[in-house]
């Protein structure tokens, strides 16, 4: 069963239907475009000028459903109309199937119609002159190129600045995907950091505030009591504090916001000193040098707080002891404290610390360890050590 030709298009219908109509009334009035006794006019009169132009008119309708198709029986219908006295409608109708079959065709026909209808042209132009000897004959190879190779060329220019725009509105549509996609990278990365901030801030107090609470419900001492809600209201109001100081950030419009959420080792006193007074007996050795980068000081300082706040949620009873020194380029610190069974209340833990102190260490591409191991100090009892090694060096921070 052969195969059916596509349905024309709407556009394509109006003008094959315009076409026939416009020879139809040339055709009526009697006009053509060579006297009947001219030598190349084979079939003189008026009706066989009415054949070419049906078929022409039927190509039309293929311009976009089957182009090639259209322009090879076209071409056939064009050879036979000039066997006639002509009809201009025809010769427009086959200028229009020409510039259809490049513009709309496959790739490759779009590319050789151009060079077959310049040849064409060439051939028309030379061929007749170098017989005829006559300036007129000129005209013969004009009239292949305006029929032929200006439509085949228009239709060639008019596909490349519509593939040119295609390429350049998807890359525009790419563009606009990598951008969001950086977007959604941006938002991803900046939760995650506020997200490491806040859990820094405001864990080693809520723990502290945790555990002297099971404590004083424990323990029916009014003195002990007293103590532990002594604690629980600086650790309550500490946190407040932070939780303000990470709510203002977010809300300022400013840029100038990274100094209020960025301690440096110097706050480390302090930050020790808190550690004791929630109950930790904590040892402090810090000699990490001058012109440490913003980075790694936030990043050593948030790894000493975070592993405090673990010691005081889960080490048993005995010293802490945190070290930071400089080492062949980079920072080293080091946090151990008792590793065992407690009898003591703990506060309940997520994860999340370790997992934050690891990232913190991977995006300044440094290292990071956390785990029990053996100290020779304690006769092979385990302690928890977290260890850390930041590079210094702006090579190993890009």
């Amino acid at each position: 069963m052969a195969a059916r030709l596509p349905r024309p298009r709407r556009f394509d219908v109006y003008a094959a239907s315009a076409g026939l109509l416009g020879g139809l009334l040339l055709w009526g009035i009697g006009l053509g475009m060579r006297p009947a006794d001219e030598p190349a006019v084979l079939f003189g009169g008026r009706w066989p000028l009415l054949a070419p132009l049906a078929v022409m008119a039927g190509c039309e309708l293929l311009r976009r459903a089957a182009p090639r198709t259209g322009l090879m029986i076209g071409t056939v219908a064009l050879i036979a109309d000039s066997l006639t006295q002509g009809s201009l409608a025809t010769v427009i109708m086959y200028t229009d199937v020409m510039y259809a079959a490049v513009l709309y065709g496959p790739p490759g026909s779009a590319r050789r119609i151009p060079w077959i209808t310049g040849l064409l042209t060439v051939a028309g132009t030379v061929v007749p002159y170098a017989v005829l000897r006559v300036p007129e004959a000129l005209l013969i190879g004009v009239a292949v190129g305006i029929v032929s190779f200006a439509p085949a060329s228009t239709g060639l220019i008019v596909r490349n600045h519509r593939q040119a725009a295609d390429a350049a509105l998807l890359r525009a549509e790419q563009t606009a995907l990598l951008a969001e996609t950086d977007r959604v990278q941006a938002v991803t990365a900046e939760r995650s950091r506020m997200a490491r901030e806040l859990h820094d801030m405001v864990a080693n107090h809520l723990s502290a505030i945790a555990i002297h609470s099971t404590a004083a419900l424990s323990l029916d001492d009014a003195a002990t009591t007293r103590q532990a809600l002594g604690v629980i209201r600086e650790n309550s109001v500490a946190g407040l504090a932070e939780m303000r100081r990470l709510i203002g950030i977010l809300r300022d419009d400013g840029g100038d916001t990274e100094p209020a959420a960025a301690p440096t080792l110097d706050g480390l006193g302090a930050l020790v000193d808190g550690a004791r007074a929630n109950g930790l007996d904590v040892t402090l050795d810090a000699s990490p040098g001058e012109n440490l980068p913003a980075p790694v000081e936030l990043a050593a300082y948030r790894i000493v707080q975070e592993s405090l706040t673990n010691a005081l949620k889960h080490a048993s009873k005995g010293p802490v002891r945190v070290l930071i020194d400089r080492h062949e380029g980079a920072l080293r610190v080091r946090v151990t404290s008792p590793y065992g069974d407690r009898d003591t209340p703990r506060a309940p833990g997520s994860g999340a610390g370790l997992v934050g102190m690891r990232e913190r260490a991977a995006l300044l591409h440094g290292t990071f360890e956390a785990g029990a191991v053996a100290d020779p100090a304690l006769a092979g009892d385990k302690i928890w050590a977290v260890r850390a090694t930041l590079p210094l060096t702006e090579g190993d921070l890009a």
